[in-house]
């Protein structure tokens, strides 16, 4: 298929430096030069390993990156997809339904405001490289932590998760991999995992259900006004180190009560990272047929509380923490009710 990798995600901002400066300052990134834009538009890029961080911002707000900013707050507005065809993928996802929002910029609307960009794919020996590149991938400024983007995780409102995962497989090109129902209490989800053949593009779709209680999915639609990205996860090597180093740099993490880690020895056997390392960092931990994965989750500093961070390290597995999604529902509902009082 043309479409192989994410190449980079644009932010829009209300101030692109502002934002720019806490997210690059909270997970080690580098700031690449300005480069001018046209219209007024302000952008900062952010670089780390082969993740690609751009941030938009205009002074005008008639502009469509203020308009965005104004409604949805600062979020992830476009992905860069990068394609060995790019005209071709436009013209495959226009035949199944997606509008062009503009043809000259590869630009096709996605999930609600959220918008896909069809870019080159570039050359994996640059500096260039794509978010979800690895083998010749730049490898970024000696200590950094954060490698690629493992995946994007996009809440859609109720009823629309079914259409959303038709449009990835028709327009797209990708696989529907993996589904989950969870439930919380009263509360529930359902999600499923798209992917690329190359497996480096992968979005986690997920929309309420709405015959249960409201929850953490129905208030991140109602306070985004609409679809978007709930939150991106960044994917290391070392996901010990990357947590020591946010946390020395100011970042918060999501808390992982102690019966959890209690109960791993018996659920999982032996773990790679030691539990003792992860009851004390709050790492989560999950295991499939290829090995096991390490989750941690960033407390949302939105103000609006509908974007947050993930940080992961695969040592083999391939999936996303069967586990792991229902204890990261119910720590988003901690936070939540912290947040409340």
């Amino acid at each position: 298929m043309s479409i192989q990798s994410i190449t980079h995600v644009e932010f829009h901002c209300a101030d692109a430096d502002l934002a720019a400066a806490g997210l690059g300052a909270d997970h080690g990134f580098t700031v690449e030069p300005g480069v001018p834009q046209p219209d007024g538009l302000r952008t900062v890029r952010l670089r780390q390993g082969s993740i690609r961080l751009h941030f938009h911002s205009a002074a005008d707000p008639a502009h469509p990156v203020a308009r965005y900013a104004a409604r949805h707050g600062d979020g992830v507005a476009v992905i860069g997809l990068g394609c060995t065809d790019p005209r071709a993928s436009l013209e495959r996802a226009e035949r199944h339904g997606a509008v062009v929002l503009d043809r000259a910029g590869g630009l096709v609307a996605g999930f609600g405001d959220l918008a896909l960009r069809f870019v080159p794919q570039p050359d994996r020996t640059t500096a260039g490289a794509g978010a979800g590149a690895t083998a010749g991938a730049a490898a970024g400024p000696a200590g950094a932590l954060l490698e690629a983007l493992d995946h994007a995780a996009i809440c859609v409102p109720a009823g629309e998760l079914a259409p959303a995962v038709r449009f990835c497989e028709a327009a797209l090109g990708l696989h529907r991999i993996f589904g989950e129902y969870i439930e919380v209490g009263e509360q529930a989800m359902d999600s499923s995992v798209v992917q690329s053949a190359s497996g480096e593009v992968t979005f986690t779709l997920i929309e309420p259900d709405t015959a249960r209680r409201p929850g953490q999915i129905d208030t991140f639609l109602a306070d985004h006004d609409g679809a978007g990205v709930q939150h991106l996860a960044f994917r290391t090597d070392d996901i010990a180190a990357a947590v020591r180093a946010g946390r020395a740099r100011g970042v918060e993490f999501l808390s992982t009560p102690g019966a959890y880690y209690d109960a791993l020895a018996e659920r999982l056997g032996g773990t790679a990272i030691p539990i003792g390392t992860l009851r004390e960092l709050d790492v989560l931990v999950d295991q499939d047929h290829g090995g096991q994965l390490f989750q941690i989750f960033a407390r949302s500093t939105h103000p609006r509380r509908t974007f947050f961070l993930e940080l992961i390290e695969r040592q083999g597995a391939g999936t996303f923490g069967t586990a792991n999604i229902k204890a990261l529902y119910e720590a988003v509902e901690r936070q939540r009710a912290t947040a409340s009082v």
